[in-house]
């Protein structure tokens, strides 16, 4: 059996992908897997680092507003389909599963020219041009949040890495903790703001660093290697770095490549609404506070608003997240233990960790029919 997945961009698309990859291959181990992507997305680094085949074709990005360049749309469009066909003649796969992005509409074009059957998976509440397209052409529509306006739509969840999905935190939290640095016993905020979209948390965060170690509670402040954010009581800056004097620890780092372990780290989490920031924060049944980023189509609000209905998380829009507003809020909900016990019960009861084997087995089902026929 050969399957084409065709994704990429970025994490949000990616890592999807190789979630539902990996569950592939532990159900179907025969299972012939290529995936397929653009030369500018992320997944030129890291499908090949998981070990999967990857084939490229030229992006069509489509510009949000009537310019010149849309003019070009399709003729960029002919291209990629005549390439995406191209691959789809080499590989022969017996299904191809879209996730959406730039790569995406054509390879359904191509898909559906050639016959093969499509899946398609959307990550978020509110799906994309792409994945609107792919869904009027699919046999199977798999969604991560509950009422996503896709036709035939099945909901399953998002496919999250094992590493996160089989994720036990409390066992992990002394390890987790002696990897950052950060005292195995105080109460502990983690925050992703690793972007330059997240800009506003990272400074709202940093501007309330003395009032959050005066309460007690040290940071792990995940600033994204764009941003040089220093909290105003006086961090030292680099890879890791931590507070003067005898107040908790303020760690600042660039990146983590191990998101388990800051996951594992905190009792708190405080990040953006994309679907994966979502799935992952609520699946292991960490408490958060979604702060959705003020631009896009808003879907970043409603990727949150099950969870936060469910009590597991809070939602506070960027214009409200201040240093002002962590200070009044963080420290007294990080601290009581009683209340994350609960948010975290509710969060990880409303979303599913097992997203990635129940999406394998939407696709072994689709390509077994269509290599039936």
């Amino acid at each position: 059996m050969r399957i084409l997945l065709a994704g990429g961009g970025t994490a949000g698309h990616t890592s999807p992908l190789l979630a539902t990859a990996d569950a592939l291959r532990r159900l179907e181990p025969g299972v012939e897997i290529t995936c397929l992507g653009t030369p500018r997305g992320l997944e030129n680094r890291v499908v090949p680092e998981a070990g999967y085949p990857l084939e490229l074709i030229p992006p069509v990005p489509l510009p949000r507003r009537p310019s010149l360049d849309l003019l070009r749309v399709p003729g960029r469009l002919r291209g990629a389909v005549k390439e995406a066909q191209a691959v789809l003649d080499r590989v022969r796969p017996d299904v191809l599963v879209g996730y959406g992005g730039y790569v995406s509409v054509p390879a359904y074009i191509a898909a559906r020219r050639a016959k093969v059957p499509v899946v398609v998976h959307e990550q978020n509440s509110l799906p994309g041009l792409a994945n609107k397209v792919g869904a009027r052409i699919a046999r199977r529509v798999a969604v991560s949040f509950p009422d996503t306006p896709l036709p035939h739509a099945e909901y399953v969840g998002l496919p999250i890495r094992t590493m996160i999905s089989r994720l036990d935190r409390a066992a992990l939290r002394p390890e987790a903790r002696a990897f950052f640095g950060l005292d195995p016993e105080r109460p502990t905020l983690v925050v992703t703001g690793g972007s330059q979209g997240a800009r506003n948390v990272n400074t709202a965060i940093a501007g309330a660093a003395r009032a959050l170690g005066e309460a007690g509670v040290q940071v792990l402040h995940v600033v994204g290697p764009k941003n040089d954010v220093v909290p105003q009581d006086g961090v030292l800056r680099g890879s890791q770095a931590r507070t003067s004097g005898e107040l908790p620890p303020y760690i600042t780092v660039g990146f983590v490549d191990r998101m388990d372990l800051a996951l594992a780290a905190a009792d708190l989490m405080v990040c953006r609404a994309g679907a994966s920031s979502v799935t992952e924060a609520a699946a292991v049944g960490l408490p958060a506070i979604f702060v959705p980023l003020p631009i896009g189509n808003g879907e970043q609000p409603r990727n949150a608003q099950p969870v936060v209905d469910a009590g597991g998380a809070i939602m506070v829009t960027d214009a409200e997240f201040t240093s002002a507003w962590v200070t009044a809020n963080v420290p007294p909900l990080v601290t009581d233990a009683g209340r994350l016990a609960a948010m975290g019960a509710a969060a990880s009861a409303r979303i599913p960790r097992d997203a990635d084997e129940k999406l394998a087995r939407i696709v072994l089902e689709t390509a077994g029919a269509g290599a039936a026929r």
